[in-house]
Formats: C-alpha cells, sequence, structure tokens
C-alpha cells in the first residue's frame, strides 16, 4: 500500500538559518552599490505576497491538486487478461483458443478507495495551512526587524544632532578661553564615532531588507511604510484560538485518513467477481464461443487485516500526539504571557517616564553647558545618561514587538 501521508517541509526561522547567513553577505555587498528605487509596503500587503509567493505553498497547492486528481483511481480493476491456447487439447487436429477474463472490485473498495483520497485531499489542506501559518509569523517578525532597525537609524542621527552641538559649544568656548582643547577632541572623536555606527547601520539595515525580501520571495526592493507604528499592534486572545484550531484541525484531519485508511483495508478483504470470453475452434471447425464467470476470494485476508489494526495504532498515536502538542502548546502560552507582560511593563516605564526623563536631561544639560554653569565632565555624563535611556527605549520596544509576536503565533508541533 502506497504511503499515505506526506510531509511539507515545516516553514521556521530554523529552515532559513543558512539562506540568511548568504543574504548578510549580499546585504554587505549590496549597501556598497548603488540604491535602488524601494517599494513601501503594508505589513498585511507583506503576508500578502508572501503567501502568493512561496515556493512552498505552491508545492502544497499540487499536493492537493495530486490528492484530488487521484480520486479518479477510486475504482480499481484488475488488469484485463487476455490468453491465448493452441495445439492438441481437442483431437489430433491443431485447434486454437483466444479467452479475456476481467475481475471487478465488490462491496466498498470503491467508496471506501474515494473517500480515503477525499481525506487525504483535506490532510494537504491543514499542512497548507500550518505552514501558511508559519509564514506569516516569518514575515511579520522581519517586517519589525525592519522597523526596528529604522529606529536606531534615528536615534543614530538623533545623537549626532547632539553631539555636533556639542562640538559647536565647545569651539566656542575653546576660542573664548573658557575651555580646554580636550572638551574639542572629546566631541569630535564621539562625532567621528556616530558617523561611524552611521554606516554600520547603514549595513544592518541592509540585511534587514534582504530577510524580509527573502521571506516575501520577491526580486523587488520591498520595504516596510515608514507610517507604521513602532510598537506592535497585540490582538488580545487571538492567540488562544487560531494556533490551538489550526493543530487540532491538522490531527483530527490525521484522524479522519487513518479511519478512512482502516475501511480500505477491511473493504480489500472482499472477494472479487469476473467475467470472461471465448473463443475457439473444434477439430479445425470455428467458431465455438462462450462465457465465464468466476470470484477471487481472499483465503489468506490476514495482511489487509494486520494492516487494518496497524491503522486503528495510528489512529491513537495522533490522537495521543494532538493531546501532548495542546499541554505543550498552553505551557508554551503561559510562558510567552510571563515574558509578553514582563516586556509590556518595562516599555511602558519607558513610555510613561523615561524619555521624558531623558528628553529633559538633555534639553537642561545643553542650556547649562552652554551657560557655562556646568562643567564638561558633568555634561558628558548627564548627556550619556540620557543617551542611554533612548537606547533602552529602543530595545525595550524591540524585545516587545518579539514577544508580542511569539505570543500571537506560538510554535505549532505537528509531528
Amino acid at each position: 500500500m502506497k504511503k499515505l501521508l506526506y510531509n511539507l517541509r515545516k516553514i521556521t526561522f530554523a529552515n532559513f538559518a543558512l539562506p540568511l547567513r548568504t543574504l548578510r553577505l549580499s546585504a554587505f555587498l549590496l549597501a556598497s552599490t548603488a540604491t535602488f528605487a524601494q517599494q513601501t509596503i503594508s505589513l498585511e500587503k507583506a503576508v500578502e505576497l508572501a503567501k502568493s509567493n512561496n515556493i512552498d505553498l505552491k508545492i502544497a497547492d499540487k499536493e492537493i491538486e495530486k490528492q484530488t486528481v487521484l480520486k479518479k483511481a477510486a475504482f480499481q480493476p484488475d488488469p484485463l487478461q487476455v490468453q491465448y491456447q493452441g495445439g492438441q487439447f481437442n483431437s489430433a487436429d491443431y485447434d486454437h483458443n483466444v479467452s479475456v477474463q476481467q475481475f471487478f472490485p465488490l462491496g466498498n473498495i470503491t467508496k471506501a478507495n474515494r473517500q480515503l483520497q477525499e481525506e487525504l485531499a483535506k490532510l494537504a489542506e491543514k499542512q497548507k495551512a500550518l505552514s501558511s501559518y508559519e509564514i506569516e509569523k516569518a514575515v511579520t517578525l522581519a517586517y519589525y526587524q525592519y522597523l526596528y532597525g529604522v529606529s536606531i537609524q534615528k536615534l543614530n542621527t538623533e545623537l549626532n544632532d547632539i553631539y555636533t552641538k556639542f562640538l559647536k559649544n565647545a569651539e566656542l568656548r575653546f576660542k573664548t578661553g573658557e575651555s580646554g582643547n580636550i572638551e574639542v577632541i572629546s566631541a569630535k572623536a564621539k562625532v567621528k564615532e556616530i558617523e561611524t555606527q552611521k554606516a554600520q547601520l547603514e549595513y544592518d539595515l541592509a540585511i534587514y531588507q534582504k530577510q524580509l525580501q527573502f521571506f516575501i520571495q520577491t526580486n523587488e526592493n520591498i520595504v516596510p511604510d515608514s507610517n507604521t507604528t513602532l510598537q506592535y499592534t497585540f490582538i488580545e486572545n487571538q492567540e488562544n484560538t487560531k494556533a490551538e484550531a489550526l493543530m487540532t484541525d491538522f490531527y483530527q484531519q490525521q484522524i479522519s485518513v487513518y479511519q478512512k485508511e482502516v475501511g480500505t483495508f477491511k473493504a480489500l478483504r472482499t472477494p472479487k467477481v469476473g467475467l470472461g470470453y471465448f473463443a475457439q475452434t473444434i477439430d479445425k471447425e470455428s467458431l465455438f464461443q462462450g462465457f465465464t464467470a468466476g470470484l477471487q476470494i481472499p483465503l489468506f485476508g490476514g495482511v489487509n487485516t494486520t494492516k487494518a489494526k496497524a491503522a486503528e495504532i495510528s489512529i491513537s498515536q495522533s490522537q495521543l500526539a494532538l493531546d501532548k502538542n495542546k499541554m505543550m502548546l498552553n505551557l508554551q502560552r503561559e510562558e510567552l504571557q510571563n515574558n509578553f507582560k514582563k516586556q509590556q511593563k518595562n516599555l511602558a516605564y519607558f513610555q510613561n517616564e523615561g524619555l521624558h526623563y531623558a528628553d529633559q536631561i538633555i534639553e537642561t544639560a545643553q542650556k547649562s553647558y552652554a551657560n557655562g554653569d556646568m562643567s564638561y565632565w558633568s555634561y558628558i555624563s548627564f548627556l550619556n545618561q540620557a543617551i542611554d535611556i533612548k537606547k533602552q527605549f529602543a530595545e525595550a520596544t524591540h524585545s516587545y514587538n518579539q514577544s508580542a509576536i511569539e505570543l500571537q503565533f506560538p510554535n505549532i508541533k505537528n509531528n
């Protein structure tokens, strides 16, 4: 019996590890060449394009098509038997005999085969739904990874503005004799450091763009819409239904396949009826004709009985796997929820207080330093504190987005 279940390669980040390493090298090369026109795209459109372009989903569509086509093979008569006999089987004369015979399945075997193929086609659809879910998760993570890169670039630009202004003040104070040359040298060094970081960030952003482009599987230079809010919009309770529903549907459909497989093996134990026709010569005189009828009785039907019992065991295995993975999904969800709440609380601090403090520190320190009310070293200390807060905010937002997306799309086990 042919293998009834098929495996479609699960789309996870582990599957993409090697290609992404290649993408990193490509991104570095692309970042050093001329900038191509980029097309901005919303997250919804990115997911739609990815599902439309993805080769694995196209393969899944072909699997569904194949299983649907195989329904036409549900009726499986035996090959037509054609036999010729020549010789002295009637008398001393050399006579001829030609016969044809065809056996047909009885009972529910045709119906059982058709039902089995219908369930296999549905199983292929459930597997495709799981793969589509993984693609949506991968695109969403890559999309917000790029937005994170953009936020770091904006922070770098802001820092450059701050230290450029600081450099001007330091040069002015040096000219008027209010400070030493050390302030100017330090400011110039910091500005150069920020400019160097800017170039590195451009490479990082090129990598993030290629990762997104890879998951969407397009040759176009697609980037996220700059108007998209940096913070991922988490949909409450969706994670409690979609992942579990997809996983449950897959295993229940797998059980349905095994149930139909049991019925198919049992149906194979029924006899087959055969009809035949013969024509022959007798003493070289022709034409003498006749018909035959017969039965093929599977006296040794233990093989199909054993296969039916094995399929019944597979039903129990699939049910146990479903119960196990439901439990694992619930445990995973609890862990993801705790991490999400932690990241949510951390982000809330920066949004409600942290950023406000950072802006106040920068504004006050700049004014005080420009007016000569603050020493150089105090100014640098306060400035570094404010900058660190802004960096932490960017990291907190990124960590929140990752935890929210993981909670929205928990991993689904289907093996």
